[in-house]
């Protein structure tokens, strides 16, 4: 079994080159040193990743770690 929040972390990490350590659940996207490119750039690798759609409405939704993490592990259940 994969482990999402890891998963999440990784393509954040990624796109954004932050340390593991800055990768808390409250941690803000936009904190992180996030635009709105970057994070179409998540959000697309994320549905990639897990083989999903997220919408512009629930993209506005996920405004953090968590929100994301919480959010995917919504959609694979």
């Amino acid at each position: 079994m994969i482990d999402i929040a890891e998963e999440v972390r990784e393509v954040v990490v990624f796109h954004l080159g932050p340390g593991k350590t800055a990768m808390t659940e409250d941690a803000r996207l936009t904190d992180l040193g996030a635009d709105s490119i970057d994070i179409y750039e998540v959000i697309m690798s994320l549905e990639e990743k897990f083989n999903i759609n997220i919408d512009d409405r629930d993209a506005q939704g996920l405004v953090t770690i968590g929100d994301t993490i919480a959010f995917i592990k919504s959609k694979l259940s």
